[in-house]
């Protein structure tokens, strides 16, 4: 092996190790409190070193975003998969995503935290647009066999988006348990084939 090939393997090792270490922090103390310096301390590095790998936190940060989108677009795909209609297969992505936002709290916390991601970021980083572009897909066959063929496939992905996330997001500050799994997969249940009901009629 030479010499630039060493450095490379070296290069990608270490990132590597920042990204392991930033992870083991965040599942442990919460993503809040991740800095540059705990991350050099934690792997035992000089701070410029991450600086060489990373601009900063928020693109260490950003490579776990990419990832999670990555994962989520995977089960979503999955899910539209293993049914043949479009309502199905929208209940099925409904399930996916509920199972694994719960499944990986971590990754939907920093996927989600600051609200959902602008459009603008999401048709520019790939991960988060094959996300939206598996909802949007079947959406769109759904209305094309609906009453209503000239519905915007956007807009109704936002409304189906929004009942997700929204769905996760008060059961996730929903810290007590007073509402059983049961429950919360009655109420995706329902407000789900609400939305179909309505995007078919």
């Amino acid at each position: 092996m030479g010499v630039a090939e060493r450095k490379q393997r070296h290069k990608e090792q270490v990132k590597a190790a920042i990204l392991e270490k930033a992870w083991q922090i965040a599942t442990t103390e919460g993503w809040q409190t991740l800095s540059i310096r705990k991350i050099a301390d934690a792997i035992e590095y000089s701070i410029p070193v991450i600086y060489t790998h990373f601009e900063n936190k928020e693109a260490i940060l950003f490579e776990f975003t990419r990832k999670g989108f990555s994962i989520l677009s995977e089960r979503l795909k999955e899910a539209k998969e293993s049914r043949q209609e479009s309502c199905q297969q929208l209940d099925a992505i409904a399930k996916a995503y509920f199972k694994f936002a719960f499944g990986n709290k971590e990754y939907y916390q920093l996927m989600f935290g600051l609200g959902m991601p602008p459009c603008e970021t999401v048709s520019r980083v790939a991960e988060m647009k094959e996300f939206s572009d598996v909802i949007i897909s079947v959406i769109q066959s759904a209305i094309q066999g609906s009453k209503n063929p000239d519905a915007d496939a956007f807009l109704k992905f936002h409304a189906y988006w929004s009942i997700l996330h929204g769905q996760v997001s008060l059961q996730m500050m929903n810290n007590n348990g007073n509402v059983s799994n049961d429950l919360k997969e009655k109420i995706l249940e329902d407000s789900i084939a609400g939305f179909i009901k309505a995007l078919v009629s």
